[in-house]
């Protein structure tokens, strides 16, 4: 009888370890996948701060450009600005579905990775 006791408490025992090892367990695949989508993301962002900069720069050496062939400078703000509007409105009623649908399938694809 004894002998049964000792074995039901070794049988407790193993299994509250067993539930402490899939605890720590979980908890470190959720911190890999979290750095792994941190780290992705934070890579992207670092490179789109020196796209953008590199991109305003371009945008308002044009717009000084198109302002002193037009004649007057704010000239060339106009018409780069109606050009991205332009764009945001086309990208708007075109993209718009698959540039959603890309960016969810992408953070999808990074947290399951």
């Amino acid at each position: 009888m004894e002998d049964q006791t000792g074995t039901i408490e070794s049988l407790i025992e193993r299994a509250a370890e067993y539930g402490k090892s899939s605890l720590e367990l979980a908890k470190l695949r959720t911190l890999d996948k979290t750095s792994d989508v941190v780290s992705s993301i934070t890579s992207h962002y670092v490179a789109i701060l020196f796209i953008s900069s590199f991109i305003l720069f371009i945008n308002l050496g044009l717009a000084f450009w198109i302002g002193e062939i037009l004649g007057k400078i704010y000239y060339g703000f106009f018409a780069i600005g109606a050009f991205y509007g332009i764009t945001g409105i086309l990208v708007h009623f075109f993209m718009h579905k698959w540039i959603k649908r890309t960016v969810s399938n992408n953070f999808i694809k990074q947290l399951l990775k």
